[in-house]
């Protein structure tokens, strides 16, 4: 079964059972080693920068991005 399966069918779950599930993958998250979560950040960080080299994601500035953040927050 792929990720994109299970997915799907994961999010046919109810809210309950989701947050459950979801809690529990977030807790699974703790017990990398250090490698592995250097891996995880490195995949993550060359998934966003291909994202904005093909276009399907644009950059913003600092000043925006915390603009916007204060904005929400009051």
């Amino acid at each position: 079964m792929t990720v994109q399966q299970i997915e799907k069918q994961v999010l046919k779950l109810d809210a309950n059972t989701r947050a459950k599930l979801a809690s529990k993958l977030l807790s699974s998250l703790d017990e990398l080693t250090e490698v592995e979560n250097e891996k995880l950040w490195a995949e993550e960080a060359m998934r966003r920068h291909n994202e904005l080299l093909s276009g399907k994601a644009k950059s913003r500035s600092s000043e925006l991005v915390f603009k916007n953040a204060r904005t929400r927050l009051k």
